[in-house]
């Protein structure tokens, strides 16, 4: 796994609280996440431009980072859905399939509005992303070459959900119904089918668990 420049330390969360993927993973009675798109699930107490600029300080080049732009039209789709009623928001529609089309030509970046984001997601190294996750919680980082997404085309539709404070190595393949716990670390190209407790470490292919005593 790559080690990356020291950055500045983020801004803690507030006391008490938890992204939404963090949320599902500490309730084992929480209802699935809402990935239809029908709805604005930008993270909660912040604006749009405030969290686009929280984007900005995250990504390592700021506006020139493609990962910043990955992040913008993922937030920008999402906050769409609060524009009401419908016909006002078709051409922010139209504005917004451009914009993502060009991130994923340009960019190598596929993140559609549908995954739930935390805040301050780190994406480094981009290229070859597909990431199609159910969500994916704070401060987690996220290499070049990753994938999240279901096991088969045709099976049934499983997404991962990835903790807060996760880091996601290079090459990275997390599939299925499966956990990455708070703080977990998956190693360089390893194929994660099953859930990773937090604080541990998942490498290998498949990938097996390596938990700190």
């Amino acid at each position: 796994m790559q080690d990356r420049p020291a950055q500045p330390a983020p801004t803690p969360p507030a006391p008490g609280s938890l992204s939404r993927a963090q949320r599902l993973l500490d309730d084992p009675a929480a209802p699935k996440a809402d990935n239809s798109g029908r709805l604005n699930l930008n993270p909660e107490g912040i604006s749009f431009w405030a969290l686009v600029s929280e984007d900005r300080r995250t990504q390592e080049g700021g506006l020139a980072s493609q990962g910043f732009w990955a992040l913008f039209w993922h937030r920008f789709g999402n906050w769409r859905m609060s524009v009401r009623p419908k016909l006002l928001r078709a051409p922010l529609t139209v504005l917004y399939r451009i914009g993502t089309k060009l991130t994923e030509w340009f960019c190598g970046i596929m993140l559609p509005y549908t995954v739930i984001v935390g805040r301050r997601v780190r994406l480094e190294h981009f290229g070859g992303m597909i990431l199609i996750a159910s969500a994916i919680g704070d401060e987690v980082t996220i290499r070049q070459n990753t994938t999240f997404g279901i096991v088969r085309v045709g099976g049934e539709i499983e997404w991962p959900v990835i903790g807060d404070g996760a880091d996601i190595g290079a090459g990275a393949v997390i599939i299925g119904d499966v956990k990455v716990g708070k703080g977990a670390r998956i190693g360089a190209n390893a194929v994660v089918l099953k859930d990773v407790p937090a604080n541990a470490s998942a490498v290998g292919v498949p990938a097996r668990n390596i938990v700190k005593a």
